[in-house]
């Protein structure tokens, strides 16, 4: 009997691999890929565990999904079934980036780490060492994926087995970090731009790729923004990366580390232990999910 027949009659178990928009590319465990034509907006994403009798694909229920939403209120999914998130920044990368990425994954239960690329370029190190000493909650690497420096530590800690995506404003080096993780694949790389050095994003469908050492890693199109989606004012207060050892002895457990009585928050800010900065990117996104709660409080009841 013909393969064809076979999997005309069978539900076969697979992933989505690659996303193109009308149609979806299928890895099944037998390393065979099969594209298969979906609608444009059938909410597949790369990640998703399918099945697929002849060409009708089914989609089986979601361990995690990392969404964002845009600059314009568009809520995009990233990726699905992911247990980490590498959250890719470099010199000059917007202020704020790390902390909404650190939030959304939390929320989303996906472990954040944090990857300083360009570490050859001027400064790189004092950068790397900055975030490094910012972010010493989380897991950083600092590399180069243009020379290889500090690989070696990534490579291990993907051979865990995880499943991860890279998120980070356009040109931070994401597609060469990919290359450089994953010899073969081959995805362009923008051409960098002298004023700010970032480069320009080139990245345009989703992939899903299985590192040689283990693990596997969701190239994503590169964003400027990072909105947050349907996270509450609680969660950001919970979340937010720098204030967790804080936020646990605030007298109140619902503490906006505003003006409440007994917030532990705001004198660290006051003795500069955390930083001002920090602190005012904090109330921006606290406020941003406040006014969306609200929002959705006097938005009018469907019947």
């Amino acid at each position: 009997m013909k393969k064809d027949a076979v999997s005309s009659k069978h539900d076969l178990p697979g992933v989505i691999v690659s996303h193109f928009g009308i149609s979806v590319e299928v890895l099944f465990p037998d390393g065979e890929r099969r594209m298969v034509r979906v609608k444009r907006n059938s909410g597949h994403v790369v990640g998703d565990l399918v099945t697929v009798r002849g060409e009708v694909l089914t989609r089986q229920s979601r361990q995690s999904e990392l969404r964002r939403r845009d600059v314009r209120g568009g809520i995009h999914l990233v990726a699905a079934n992911l247990d980490v998130l590498g959250i890719v920044v470099a010199p000059l990368s917007p202020t704020g980036f790390i902390d909404r990425a650190v939030v959304a994954a939390r929320a989303a239960g996906l472990e954040p780490f944090v990857v300083a690329n360009k570490c050859d370029l001027p400064g790189g190190g004092d950068f790397a060492a900055a975030v490094r000493q910012t972010y010493d909650e989380l897991p950083v690497f600092a590399i180069s994926a243009k020379t290889g420096e500090g690989l070696a530590p990534l490579r291990e800690f993907f051979h865990q087995e995880h499943r991860g995506a890279f998120v980070g404003s356009t040109g931070v080096g994401k597609s060469s970090l990919l290359n450089a993780l994953c010899p073969g694949i081959d995805l362009k790389v923008g051409e960098v731009s002298e004023y700010r050095r970032l480069g320009r994003h080139t990245t345009t469908v989703s992939s899903l790729h299985r590192l040689p050492e283990g693990g596997e890693l969701v190239d994503t199109p590169g964003f400027r923004d990072f909105g947050l989606v349907d996270i509450s004012s609680e969660e950001v207060a919970h979340y937010f990366p720098g204030l967790e050892k804080a936020e646990t002895a605030c007298r109140f457990n619902n503490c906006r580390h505003r003006s409440e009585p007994g917030c532990a928050v705001v004198p660290l800010v006051e003795k500069g232990i955390v930083t001002a900065e920090r602190y005012r990117t904090y109330l921006t996104v606290l406020g941003e999910a406040e006014a969306a709660e609200e929002a959705a409080r006097r938005a009018p009841r469907r019947s």
